[in-house]
């Protein structure tokens, strides 16, 4: 099986000619749902993002006709997380899949799921601003002319309602295979890159303390994919 990687863009060839097809075996009033999931630091987002873009390539449409659609706008806020029970535990575990939106993102998927029709609106999806670390409601358009929207997130195969009522209306399931030292050292990079946390040490308690508790909840609790992708 050949490795993930953006520097053989053949692999994202692939995925996005399989997005083609589907939209060829569709009616055009059916726009294609594809959900990628995996652990922390699987690349959910890099491959999302690049089959989107390369489906726009290959259709030689705009940049709106395949878009990608990331799950981190439907975080719960700051504000909720504190107003929770435990607050210190989930503001610690942010990321788990009780801190997320779980009914606002089905909502969001079955928006646009909808038949495309002469009459249809705009579809607004939720974004993530990193600098206020808080969802922006209603930020992102996804237009009538999107015929192909990638999401990606940590639990949009997760076997749990309401995660698999919304995994069940998506073409496609793609789940992102990585070695958990892989995603350890991606993470570390990124935490402490992002200021999530001061150092490397501190980055290695959060991976073992939240990262990691939520991969085992993703790996335990998945549903099947279509698509199995080794990530590194």
């Amino acid at each position: 099986m050949t490795v993930f990687n953006l520097k053989t863009p053949d692999h994202v060839d692939r995925l996005a000619r399989k997005v083609q097809a589907l939209i060829r075996n569709n009616d055009a009033s059916h726009r294609i749902l594809i959900g990628v999931s995996g652990i922390p630091g699987s690349g959910k987002t890099t491959l999302a993002t690049a089959v989107a873009e390369r489906v726009n390539q290959l259709e030689e449409a705009n940049k709106d006709f395949a878009v990608c659609i990331p799950m981190d706008g439907y975080h719960l806020s700051r504000a909720q997380l504190a107003a929770m029970p435990d607050p210190a535990t989930a503001i610690h575990r942010r990321g788990a899949a009780f801190t997320f939106d779980a009914d606002g993102f089905y909502k969001l998927v079955q928006s646009i799921r909808a038949p495309i029709t002469p009459e249809s609106a705009n579809v607004y999806a939720a974004s993530f601003d990193h600098a206020i670390k808080d969802p922006v409601a209603d930020d992102i358009a996804i237009l009538p002319t999107s015929k192909v929207v990638v999401l990606e997130g940590l639990y949009l195969g997760l076997n749990r309602e309401p995660w698999s009522l919304a995994a069940g209306l998506m073409d496609e399931l793609w789940f992102i295979d990585v070695d958990r030292v892989v995603a350890r050292a991606r993470l570390v990079k990124r935490h402490v890159a992002s200021g999530i946390v001061p150092d490397i040490l501190a980055a290695e308690h959060r991976i073992s303390s939240t990262d990691f508790l939520n991969a085992d909840d993703i790996m335990e609790n998945r549903l099947p994919a279509q698509e199995l992708i080794p990530g590194g």
